[in-house]
């Protein structure tokens, strides 16, 4: 008769020594999460989100694009989950940002602009912001595949796609690839790339060095921060293996606008002018006095480039 007494006994003990091992976990949890949060600030920005080296304080009441949880959408591409958000409506047109220091962000003022009159589809492609790395390398063929999904799940249609810097360059291998999908293609500060022209060898070290603020904010709302280091030696491997030439600009059949800023440092006019040859239906717009990213030197300049080129 005493064995069940004894049996419950044990039972109760487990289950004790079970709630010990979950509050002990949970413990270490919430230890884990003060500790990263004191590393890297608190979610969603205490501060207004911002982009890189941005010179002036964000508004309080900017919309903060790559991590608004109102306009936001996932999509499995591959291996990845890649974040996008959704503004406006009308005809279908892509926003691709910058790399590596970009984001969707940096592209506020053309998605303020465009989903007037548009369905913008803002992406934060692989291993920026909201989406994951992935396990492969992050290259441009990769990065057309991304946005080719996101498009086939938005739209039966094809889409206007406008890129700066890496997000142009994504789209020339979307359009190269996929034709059917890119109905016209903006692209701001993305030449010939002639391989060993440019090294590149980003830390966390050098990023944070340059504008930590932004990193810190970037690092609360990515999937994977703790992958970062992984993820620059990638693309680190992937940019110093890169040649974009005639090869790549050939195949891109549709109408093609190539902005670009006179005092570019990143895509110097030299190689606009080559990539401009190259293209076979191409407009050239060059911003006087202009760095890398044009728009948010001289906005109107650019707009005034823009907007006959989508009529």
């Amino acid at each position: 008769m005493i064995f069940p007494d004894i049996c419950a006994h044990n039972q109760y003990a487990k289950i004790n020594n079970n709630m010990k091992t979950l509050i002990i976990q949970v413990q270490n949890a919430f230890i884990l999460t003060i500790i990263f949060c004191a590393m890297h600030g608190t979610v969603e920005a205490q501060t207004p989100l911002r982009s890189f080296m941005q010179a002036n304080p964000p508004a309080e009441n900017a919309i903060p694009y790559g991590n608004n949880k109102a306009a936001g959408h996932y999509i499995q591409s591959d291996d990845t989950k890649i974040y996008y958000e959704v503004y406006g409506a009308g005809k279908p047109l892509v926003v691709l940002h910058g790399g590596v220091f970009g984001s969707t962000l940096e592209m506020g003022r053309l998605i303020d602009s465009l989903s007037k009159s548009y369905k913008v589809i803002a992406v934060s492609t692989r291993g920026h912001g909201r989406s994951q790395i992935g396990r492969g390398e992050p290259s441009y063929p990769q990065k057309a595949r991304d946005v080719k999904a996101i498009i086939q799940a938005e739209t039966k249609d094809s889409a206007t796609v406008l890129g700066f810097s890496d997000g142009a360059y994504t789209a020339y291998y979307l359009a190269g690839e996929f034709p059917e999908k890119v109905k016209k293609l903006i692209a701001i500060g993305a030449g010939e790339w002639k391989k060993g022209s440019r090294t590149f060898n980003i830390t966390k070290q050098i990023a944070f060095g340059l504008d930590s603020l932004y990193w810190k904010q970037q690092m609360t709302i990515r999937p994977e921060p703790l992958k970062i280091d992984l993820w620059f030696t990638s693309v680190n491997n992937y940019y110093n293996s890169l040649q974009i030439g005639e090869k790549v600009f050939q195949k891109v059949k549709c109408p093609v606008l190539l902005l670009a800023g006179e005092l570019d440092q990143n895509a110097p006019l030299s190689t606009i002018i080559a990539a401009y040859q190259l293209f076979p239906r191409v407009q050239l717009g060059i911003i006087p006095n202009a760095p890398h990213p044009a728009f948010e030197t001289n906005f109107n300049a650019v707009w005034a480039d823009i907007a006959p080129f989508l009529k």
